[in-house]
C-alpha cells in the first residue's frame, strides 16, 4: 500500500492547465470523447443523446424530402424476400389431442343413505344450487348465485346450473353416488357498461368575464378535466378570482396545473375573503406549490374544504407535516382530501379535523 501511495506522489504537483494548452484541438476533441464515455451517468442516457456528432461532411444540397422518401421505397421495392429455409405446404402432421375419459376411481366414489340418495335424484335445479352454496361449492356457481343463495335464502338465478354437474346417480339402491363436475358450465355474471363521462361544458372565456365582472348568479367554477387550458388563463382567473364575492366554490381537478398555477392561487387565497371549497387534486404540483398554497390557507379565514391529494410525485414529509400544522391553526377547515403516508401527520390530522367541526357544530348550535 506504501508503495502504491508513493507512485501517486508524483502526479500531486501536476499543472493540469499547463498540460492543456499543449494539447492541439484534435487532441482536445479527442479527450472530450474519452471523458464522455468514462462518465457513470452516461448509460443513463437516452442512445439519441449518448451518441456524439460525428457528422462533419458539409452537405452537398438543400434536403428533398420528397425525393428522399421515394428513394427510400423504391429502395425497398427493389430489395428480393428471402426464401423460407422449409416452404409452407398447409400439411398438418400429427393427430389432435383428444383428452381421455377419465374413470373415477373407487376411493372418490361417495356411499349416501337410500333416503339420500333418493332425496338428491328428485332434487331440482334452485334445490341442487342451494346445496351447493351450504357446502361452500364455489366453482358450481357465480358469485352472485351464491351470495344470494347465502343472503336472502331463495334462489332464482339457477343459469349454468343443474343437478347433472353436481351428482350422477347409479341404479336404484346401488347407494353409489359420483361426482362430476366437468358438466357444469358457470355462467359468468353480465354486467351493464358503464359510459364515459361526458366532457366538462364549461366556457372558459365566458367563465373568465363573469368571475371578472362579479356576477352573483356564479357560485361555483368548476374546470375539472379540462386539460387544455392555457396558463396565461388559468392565472388571469386566479387573478379575479381576488376581488370576486360571489364566488363560494373553486376546482381545478385534473387540468395539468403545475406550480405557476399553484402560485396563483396562493396569492388569490391571501386577498380572497368568500371563497369556501378549493379542489386541486390529481395535478402536476409538486412539494413547492403545495407548501405556497398551504402557508397561504394560514391567512384565509373562509376557507372550510380544501383537496390536495393525487398530485403527480409524493409530497413528502416535511409537507405532510406542514398539512397537519395548517389544521391545527386553522379551525375553518372541516372537510380536507388528503391520505397521508406516514403515521404522525396522519394522528394529528385526524385529531385536528375533529377539534374543528366540533367547533364549528357548537357554533351552529349558538
Amino acid at each position: 500500500m506504501s508503495s502504491y501511495l508513493k507512485e501517486l506522489e508524483k502526479y500531486r504537483d501536476i499543472d493540469e492547465d499547463e498540460i492543456l494548452k499543449t494539447l492541439s484541438p484534435e487532441e482536445l476533441e479527442q479527450l472530450d470523447c474519452e471523458l464522455q464515455e468514462m462518465d457513470p451517468e452516461n448509460m443513463l442516457l437516452p442512445a439519441g443523446l449518448r451518441q456524439r456528432d460525428q457528422t462533419k461532411k458539409s452537405p452537398t444540397g438543400p434536403l428533398d424530402r420528397e425525393a428522399l422518401l421515394q428513394y427510400l421505397e423504391q429502395q425497398a421495392l427493389e430489395v428480393k424476400e428471402r426464401d423460407d429455409l422449409v416452404p409452407f405446404t398447409g400439411e398438418k402432421k400429427g393427430k389432435p389431442y383428444i383428452q381421455p375419459k377419465r374413470e373415477i376411481p373407487v376411493e372418490e366414489q361417495v356411499t349416501l343413505e337410500p333416503e339420500l340418495e333418493e332425496a338428491l335424484a328428485h332434487a331440482t335445479d334452485a334445490e341442487m344450487c342451494d346445496i351447493a352454496a351450504i357446502l361452500g361449492m364455489y366453482t358450481l356457481m357465480s358469485n352472485k348465485q351464491y351470495y344470494d343463495a347465502i343472503c336472502s335464502g331463495e334462489i332464482c338465478n339457477t343459469e349454468g346450473i343443474s343437478s347433472e354437474c353436481v351428482c350422477e346417480h347409479g341404479a336404484p339402491g346401488s347407494g353409489q353416488v359420483s361426482r362430476s363436475l366437468s358438466k357444469g358450465v358457470v355462467q359468468p355474471d353480465k354486467y351493464k357498461p358503464v359510459p364515459d363521462e361526458p366532457p366538462n361544458p364549461t366556457n372558459i372565456e365566458e367563465i373568465l368575464k363573469s368571475v371578472r365582472s362579479n356576477d352573483k348568479e356564479v357560485e361555483e367554477v368548476n374546470l375539472n378535466n379540462i386539460q387544455d387550458i392555457p396558463i396565461a388563463m388559468l392565472t388571469e382567473l386566479c387573478e379575479a378570482m381576488k376581488t370576486n364575492t360571489h364566488v363560494r366554490s373553486f376546482s381545478l381537478v385534473a387540468t395539468r396545473s403545475g406550480d405557476p398555477i399553484a402560485n396563483a392561487v396562493a396569492d388569490m387565497l391571501r386577498e380572497n375573503r368568500s371563497l369556501q371549497s378549493l379542489n386541486i387534486e390529481s395535478n402536476f404540483i409538486s412539494s413547492t406549490g403545495l407548501m405556497a398554497v398551504l402557508k397561504a390557507v394560514r391567512e384565509n379565514a373562509t376557507l372550510t374544504e380544501l383537496r390536495v391529494d393525487n398530485q403527480r410525485q409524493w409530497p413528502g414529509d416535511a409537507v405532510e407535516m406542514e398539512m397537519a400544522t395548517v389544521l391545527e391553526q386553522c379551525p375553518s377547515i372541516v372537510r380536507f382530501g388528503y391520505h397521508f403516508t406516514q403515521q404522525g401527520p396522519r394522528a394529528r390530522a385526524a385529531q385536528a379535523m375533529t377539534r374543528n367541526n366540533e367547533l364549528r357544530r357548537q357554533q351552529k348550535k349558538r
